[in-house]
């Protein structure tokens, strides 16, 4: 990617009106340059403004290993993306959605129900045309889809997300291919794809599966002469292989193509220059200090939620505590009432039970009067012992009744106590209750952070970090087991891919299959989704002299 990407540009025109030149200032990572432009010289709009795009040429094999700087990543992460968007890369469906979620964790940062609600996506640009087309799904449910992916990624910040985007796009099988239009010796026409790897030949009908390809290191030399391309292998045994293109400008973008992913293709495998070392330390350094300040903040973070939900439970049972005193008053208020209440029953009770003893009584004295005075005739002497009968049996009731009120008497009087006894014991808890302390005691203050960690000292636009050989012994062992559980991450995921795939095939809409989607699913359902370098691979082990008698016959 060395001077590849302009991370920093600015342009100056020199007439309005009828702009013939411009000057273009670009720093990249390995350089800095300014020259000047001729506009009539490039196929350039008439029309005001003009817009300059300027992008990556050659594209990285390993975008982790290859992009140092972030703006570098940060700028081809753009590319690529657009380039998907556009349709310029194949994509499918599947592996889409998954990049959607990537990009959206990018720009957002972490999912958050209560901030991301829905319909935060229904102004975004994240899948391809033809992807929404394909399906019978609403922009709901595929925000519904991206966002379930989305979710999983928590924690990741945006450079991770960035990456992890390139990181499946680089294995996109058009992915950093250009593609031209070319002609063998006996006419047949055919596509040249020149990438990082090689050189491939296509089927003009399908971009996605090479029929060869010739990877860099056996290729010897490369020219051109007036229409005519010539390639010669390594082995000089081999005859050299021809091919015809449509204009003469078409072979010199070709020739420039190749010899810069030739030369990159080969610089990769040698040992990195003191500079790039350098630049590839600094790099680390700085994701390092980076990554320590996240853990910071997640500390912090951690720390504040912990003092809230603390805050939170303290409130909590303040409240609780007020209510528990409300009810302890209410109960009390209940227990007097009830307490007078049962008193005042006892007194009446035991006034109507001294009036019936007073009947009862004076019955009695009225049947030993009727008893001593004896009516001589036997008529008053049946009267009056049916008198004295009926008296006695009213005497008995009254008997009756006098000791039923005097139990009842007895029973209120033991409610009364009883009453008074849950009255004390409600004062009691209520005074227990207004004399507890109102908060527990909180949990000791964290201890500051040991003082072998690094620290941060910001100076007006000064940055100084320090390293310590444990620190970085630390930072290695947790990279080296981030990638074991990308590792192990990775089956988890195209076991979901396919999942994702399964579900929403049911909804897809079969007359609306792009070529290239037709192509991809015979190639999934023939071998598989196997990898672009791998599928690249396969047809390398072919000989060298095989594959140009193949391109020949095409």
């Amino acid at each position: 990617m060395a001077g590849a990407i302009a991370s920093r540009m600015s342009f100056s025109s020199l007439k309005r009106k009828q702009p013939k030149t411009f000057t273009v200032r670009i720093v990249t990572m390995d350089a800095e340059m300014e020259f000047n432009c001729e506009v009539l010289d490039h196929d350039v709009s008439k029309e005001e403004p003009v817009t300059f795009h300027f992008l990556a040429k050659f594209y990285p094999e390993n975008a982790e290993e290859e992009l140092v700087q972030e703006i570098t990543q940060h700028l081809f992460f753009l590319q690529v993306k657009k380039q998907i968007l556009d349709e310029k890369i194949y994509c499918p469906p599947e592996a889409s959605v998954l990049l959607a979620s990537y990009a959206v964790q990018a720009k957002y940062g972490d999912y958050d129900p209560s901030v991301h609600k829905r319909g935060f996506l229904a102004q975004e640009e994240l899948l391809p045309k033809r992807v929404i087309n394909l399906y019978q799904m609403t922009p709901e449910m595929w925000e519904e889809r991206i966002t379930a992916w989305y979710a999983e990624h928590r924690g990741r910040a945006r450079d991770e997300a960035e990456m992890e985007y390139l990181k499946i796009a680089q294995d996109l099988e058009m992915y950093g291919v250009n593609y031209f239009a070319i002609r063998n010796k006996k006419g047949t026409e055919l596509l040249l794809g020149v990438d990082a790897l090689g050189l491939h030949i296509y089927d003009p009908e399908n971009r996605l599966t090479p029929k060869i390809s010739f990877p860099w290191n056996e290729i010897r030399n490369i020219s051109y002469s007036d229409k005519e391309f010539t390639i010669k292998p390594l082995d000089k045994k081999i005859d050299v292989f021809k091919f015809n293109s449509s204009k003469l400008r078409v072979n010199k973008l070709i020739l420039q193509l190749c010899i810069g992913n030739h030369d990159l293709f080969m610089r990769r495998r040698k040992a990195d220059s003191l500079e790039v070392q350098q630049m590839k330390a600094q790099a680390r350094e700085e994701k390092a200090r980076k990554q320590m300040e996240r853990q910071r903040l997640a500390r912090e973070k951690q720390m504040r939620e912990e003092a809230e939900r603390t805050r939170d439970e303290l409130e909590r049972r303040l409240l609780q505590m007020k209510e528990e005193a409300t009810m302890a008053n209410e109960a009390l208020m209940r227990s007097e009432e009830t307490a007078d209440l049962l008193a005042e029953k006892a007194q009446i009770t035991e006034e109507e039970a001294k009036l019936l003893a007073q009947k009862a009584a004076e019955a009695e004295q009225e049947m030993q009067r009727i008893k001593a005075t004896a009516i001589r005739t036997e008529e008053e002497k049946r009267l009056m012992e049916q008198k004295v009968l009926e008296a006695e049996v009213l005497a008995l009731k009254m008997a009756e009744e006098s000791e039923r009120r005097a139990k009842e008497a007895d029973q209120l009087k033991q409610d009364l106590q009883e009453a008074r006894e849950a009255e004390r014991r409600a004062k009691q808890k209520l005074l227990e209750i207004t004399t507890k302390p109102t908060y527990p005691p909180m949990n000791p203050i964290p201890a500051p952070l040991p003082p072998d960690m690094p620290s941060f000292n910001l100076i007006g636009d000064s940055l100084s970090f320090d390293f310590k050989d444990t620190d970085m012994k630390r930072l290695s062992m947790e990279i080296e087991k981030e990638k074991v559980e990308y590792m192990e991450k990775s089956k988890h995921l195209q076991e979901q891919l396919n999942e994702l795939k399964t579900e929403i095939e049911a909804l897809k809409l079969k007359e609306r299959e792009t070529a290239l989607d037709i192509l991809h699913n015979e190639n999934s359902d023939r071998g598989g989704t196997s990898s672009k370098h791998n599928t690249i691979k396969k047809l390398t082990l072919q000989s060298a002299k095989s594959r140009v008698a193949f391109f020949e016959e095409l």
